[in-house]
């Protein structure tokens, strides 16, 4: 009569096990006696001798054999221990990513900023940010502040340093700094009474900076006849020096230093803004208070 063979089930079940019962196992691998295990444990031996017996119940095997009056692991559990070893060393590693996590130390912060506020402003606090928090995963978006704008309310960023947006509903908006506006003339003319100003290469029509230009200017009399735009403060700056046009910029990218005279025309706040319904993140939170500490 043919035998026929024993099939394993493709599947065993799940032996429920706790991780305590496997740091006890742990435990008196590493430890001579009962009473060494459980005082690394801060447990007493009894706990231990409890915990253990109902590992050995739970597994279904005898993990431990007696040897005069010391009870010794049995050399037929090394997969049990070398199991239980995995899972206790990557609980704690668990144990310390969370506590990193709580403190902001590891995640995903993405941040945008305007040119001026990455480049002038703000590059020592992500420098130092990001030297202080070496695990978190940083990402830094520059645009304009109507495009950042649109990706925080998306949900793409989780903060943005911007100009001041009229509209907040839904963020949490926070000042930053605030940056003088002053007049970049043509081919560094001298600049006299504001109607002798312009023509004018001017951030593009509809961004914040250019209403707040745009204002300022017509407060003092001068004319707006804008004859070039641009997103980029350098590209204005270089129009202005080519003879296109005068222009406005922040004084950090005008090229001018503080002493030299400059005239401002307006000044622009720069804010940290955060949707007002947002996840915990606490690497995006510390970062967030750097930035108006």
């Amino acid at each position: 009569m043919a035998h026929r063979e024993r099939q394993l089930p493709s599947e065993a079940p799940i032996v429920n096990l706790t991780i305590q019962q496997l740091a006890y196992l742990v435990a008196v691998a590493d430890h001579e006696t009962f009473s060494e295990a459980a005082a690394s444990l801060s447990v007493t031996t009894s706990a231990l001798s409890q915990g253990l017996a109902e590992l050995e119940r739970r597994i279904g095997l005898p993990l431990f054999e007696r040897q005069g009056r010391r009870q010794m692991l049995r050399d037929e559990v090394a997969e049990v221990l070398a199991y239980a070893k995995r899972v206790v060393a990557d609980t704690r590693d668990l144990g310390r990513w969370v506590a990193a996590a709580k403190h902001g130390g590891v995640g995903r912060v993405r941040v945008g900023m305007i040119d001026a506020a990455a480049v002038h402003h703000l590059h020592d606090a992500m420098t130092s940010f990001r030297d202080r928090q070496p695990e978190v995963d940083f990402r830094l978006v520059v645009a304009p502040s109507g495009e950042l704008l649109e990706q925080l309310r998306r949900g793409d960023l989780d903060l943005a340093v911007i100009v001041d947006p009229v509209a907040t509903d839904g963020l949490d908006v926070v000042p930053v700094l605030t940056e003088e506006l002053v007049i970049v003339a043509l081919n560094n003319q001298t600049i006299g009474s504001p109607k002798t100003w312009g023509p004018w290469v001017l951030f593009p029509r509809g961004s914040r900076t250019r209403e707040l230009i745009e204002r300022a200017l017509v407060a003092r009399g001068a004319a707006v006849d804008v004859v070039a735009e641009s997103h980029q403060p350098d590209v204005l700056r270089e129009m202005t020096r080519l003879g296109m046009g005068w222009t406005v910029l922040p004084l950090a990218q005008s090229g001018q230093s503080e002493q030299s005279g400059q005239v401002v025309v307006a000044e622009r706040h720069l804010v940290l803004a955060r949707p007002s319904a947002r996840s915990v993140n606490p690497a995006a939170d510390q970062f967030a208070q750097s930035l108006i500490d």
